[in-house]
């Protein structure tokens, strides 16, 4: 009970939000694979995580190495295995939103379930093969190769003509989109799941293949035995009849256009999948608990910059400066993982400086650090810098060439506009030995131009009122040979 009390006295909520994200999300992986023939991988590689939460919990040393090293390349194994439903999972990302809004307006209704399903009633009845595709709310266009564009109401007498044993494309798919069908003599991929196929035909095959990739209902008339058949959610049945089919039809097309409220609806998401809710609840304490909550406190060492924030026009800092300082933090193991050393900073605000040498004093709201870490110390605690009075000075601009001028052109002048510029500079730094030149100008351009408007180089410590230094005009006057 005292350990408890404790994990609740320094949880905090950031802790709660972090366990309701990784709860959501391994909820999600449970539903999805929850009817899927992956998901006994799924539970093969849960089976390891659990054997390496064990180890790392007993300090099994060897063996919990040996599982990071499998853990290490377990993205790449997932990758690998997952290919169809991760793509699948990233579709439904991308449709979300546009299925939300999604009316069932242009959905099918009673009429177009009575008529498929007496279709495919009449057309086992006369022993003729038929492969019927319903698409859902997954996109199909990647699962489909050859077929011919349609677009045309579905009725009972299209679909007999398409799978005519004397039409050239009865032996292919025909895809229906709410009351349209779209395509025909479509090829579909095929199921390698030889235990579910058993001697089934060819359409049996491509519908459970269809059915393993997308959420599509595939129906399919079997031309040697007079039998229907659905294949939807990687499973493919045989049904008795036109009455099977009509609500396999019925319930298909309540779940793509439900007609409950949208709070019955919140209510019954809630009641779904309960058992799936508490592991996936479980889990994300668990592994909080593993990897999340540290109580021990570990401090650790970073050489920091310095930097002087609010420049003022009228100070500046003398050289030598201090330019770093060593910083003492203290936090946990997790807080340090998501630290960003290259974040850490002394910021001294210079307006607060006052002319002359001077002592300042570091302290810790000059570091800017997550709330779950804390400066302990900074040494050295305090440095001495000299703070110079600028001077206001007009310093002649020289102009920097490079190259050679072009064959028969003579250089005869070079004039800068304007010829001085006023900057601000230590009251101790004498103007004189103060350079500043323009960007080089290239001489070999003489034959395009003679002016050129270039920026200005300028030692560190010169600064300008305008804060930005001014463009200069270079005009070169040149003569033949």
């Amino acid at each position: 009970m005292q350990t408890l009390y404790a994990v609740a006295g320094n949880l905090r909520i950031q802790d709660v939000l972090d366990m309701i994200i990784i709860s959501l999300m391994i909820y999600a992986l449970l539903v999805w694979f929850k009817d899927r023939a992956s998901r006994f991988v799924l539970m093969g590689i849960s089976l390891v995580g659990a054997i390496y939460v064990t180890a790392r919990f007993f300090q099994l040393y060897l063996t919990t190495v040996v599982l990071q090293g499998f853990f290490a390349i377990l993205i790449f194994v997932l990758v690998v295995i997952f290919q169809e439903d991760l793509r699948r999972f990233f579709e439904r990302l991308a449709i979300m939103g546009r299925l939300g809004r999604h009316a069932p307006a242009s959905g099918p209704h009673a009429g177009q379930t009575e008529m498929l399903a007496s279709t495919a009633a009449n057309l086992a009845r006369n022993r003729i093969g038929a492969l019927i595709v319903i698409a859902g709310r997954d996109p199909l266009d990647r699962h489909l190769s050859s077929g011919t564009p349609l677009d045309g109401l579905v009725s009972q007498a299209l679909l007999e003509s398409i799978f005519d044993p004397h039409s050239p494309g009865h032996d292919g798919a025909a895809v229906i989109a709410g009351n349209r069908l779209t395509r025909f003599g479509c090829h579909l991929p095929l199921s390698t799941n030889m235990e579910r196929i058993g001697a089934t035909g060819l359409r049996h095959t491509a519908a459970l293949g269809l059915a393993e990739r997308s959420d599509a209902l595939c129906i399919v008339v079997s031309e040697e035995r007079g039998i229907i058949s659905v294949a939807r959610n990687e499973r493919i049945k045989a049904l008795t009849g036109g009455a099977a089919l009509r609500n396999e039809l019925e319930n298909f097309y309540r779940e793509l256009t439900p007609e409950e409220k949208k709070a019955s609806r919140m209510v019954q998401e809630l009641k779904k999948n309960t058992r799936e809710k508490v592991i996936a609840l479980a889990l994300a304490v668990i592994l909080w608990l593993v990897f999340g909550y540290q109580k021990e406190v570990i401090h650790r060492e970073f050489l920091v910059p310095i930097t002087y924030l609010d420049t003022s026009h009228n100070l500046v800092i003398e050289e030598p400066r201090q330019r770093e300082a060593k910083v003492i933090l203290a936090g946990t193991t997790q807080a340090f993982q998501l630290l960003n050393p290259e974040s850490l900073k002394i910021s001294l605000k210079q307006a607060a400086l006052r002319e002359g040498r001077q002592t300042v004093v570091l302290t810790s709201d000059m570091v800017k650090t997550p709330s779950s870490i804390t400066v302990t110390a900074i040494i050295p605690p305090e440095i001495t810098i000299t703070a110079a009075r600028l001077q206001p000075a007009d310093i002649p601009v020289i102009a920097a060439t490079t190259g050679r001028p072009p064959r028969g052109i003579v250089v005869q002048e070079i004039s800068v506009t304007p010829s001085s510029v006023r900057v601000l500079i230590p009251g101790a730094t004498a103007p004189g030995k103060i350079r500043i030149a323009t960007e080089p100008i290239d001489l070999a351009r003489l034959a395009e131009q003679t002016s050129f408007e270039v920026p200005l180089r300028y030692p560190p410590h010169v600064k300008f009122g305008e804060d930005k230094p001014p463009l200069v005009q270079v005009t070169v006057k040149t003569r033949k040979k």
